[in-house]
């Protein structure tokens, strides 16, 4: 298993090398000079002044050589200092990860909880009523773009109902105190009962629009999976031998029938954390997809790339954890790892 990893993490490095460099080339390439953009905004600037900073910031070297020193301040563990912001990326992540890394595991949850047991009742009631309403669901879902979905939930239940909150992570004179960044987390641990349903109330609409999609993936999934599973023949002897259907499907049946759906599942968690962006963007949230769409407006070289590394990150271990759970889901594949 040690060595399994080994590979994989190694196996990634070309990955992430390749991804920054055509990520690089594009924000290069991109009419528009980050400098003039950021100076633009503080009054009459100098050309004296312009060449002064893309000194400082090495924008006056070739493409190579920039995209050289980058690399090396990689490996270094350095991921630039933001041109905009004027502070290290680093510290601009790690203030605005929790807030998307919330949002995500709780859009991922809202999908799970309904897209499972939906896939469940469609596949032991196929070609029902409810087979044919959630296939047509789950096709709408998949179809409906996220930032359109967002703006039709602010349109309905902020602007009309006035029920939930248009953006934000938290309204004023909550009296919650932020320790973790994960306000959710803040909230249960200084038992603030009205801050928590506060954040709840302000996590609603993004993560429905997030979570839609992969709702309906999962649904279907489920659906098709536990089919293909409930044909096979150690169930028909798990009724052979009496046993109640409600185990025969969750204990037998759907145990086995998950081990595609966590292959989608990480990929969508994966999908769910880099297509945050424009959610994010609609809704005001704090996160980092927010932070990236700003830096590409402003051409802010050393945020977009460290976005850009922190999503290909995500891929990487999302997947990895997707197959180290195989050993977990299915013993064939432990035991054949073993061998």
């Amino acid at each position: 298993m040690a060595g399994y990893l080994i590979r994989r993490l190694i196996q990634a490095i070309p990955v992430f090398l390749g991804v920054t460099f055509v990520v690089f080339l594009l924000l290069w390439l991109t009419p528009g000079d980050p400098v003039e953009i950021l100076l633009g905004q503080t009054g009459p600037i100098t050309a004296e002044e312009i060449a002064r900073i893309r000194r400082e910031f090495g924008l006056d070297q070739p493409f190579l050589v920039q995209y050289g020193r980058f690399v090396v301040r990689l490996f270094r563990g350095d991921l630039g200092t933001s041109i905009l912001h004027r502070r290290p990326v680093a510290a601009l992540l790690g203030e605005t990860l929790p807030a998307t890394v919330e949002l995500t595991l709780f859009a991922a949850l809202v999908a799970l909880l309904v897209g499972v047991p939906a896939g469940v009742i469609a596949a032991v009631r196929r070609r029902s009523l409810w087979d044919m309403v959630g296939t047509v669901v789950a096709l709408a879902g998949v179809s409906l773009p996220g930032f359109w979905l967002g703006l039709i939930l602010i349109v309905v239940f902020a602007v009309n109902l006035k029920a939930l909150p248009v953006a934000g992570r938290l309204g004023f004179g909550t009296g919650l105190e932020p320790r973790t960044g994960f306000l959710l987390l803040d909230a249960l641990l200084q038992r603030n009962l009205p801050a928590l349903q506060e954040v709840l109330r302000h996590l609603i609409m993004p993560a429905l629009a997030m979570s839609t999609g992969m709702m309906a993936m999962t649904m279907r999934l489920v659906r098709a999976s536990l089919l293909e599973t409930l044909g096979q023949e150690y169930v028909r002897t798990a009724r052979a031998k009496g046993l109640p259907e409600r185990g025969v499907v969750l204990r037998h049946a759907l145990r086995n029938g998950l081990l595609p759906v966590v292959t989608a599942l990480a990929l969508n968690l994966g999908a769910l954390l880099s297509g945050n962006m424009v959610v994010e963007t609609v809704f005001a949230w704090p996160g980092v997809g927010r932070l990236v769409v700003q830096a590409i407006q402003t051409r802010d070289y050393p945020v977009v790339q460290g976005g850009v590394l922190f999503y290909a990150l995500t891929f990487v271990v999302l997947n990895l954890l997707a197959d180290l759970s195989y050993s977990f889901l299915d013993p064939r594949i432990r035991h054949g790892r073993g061998e």
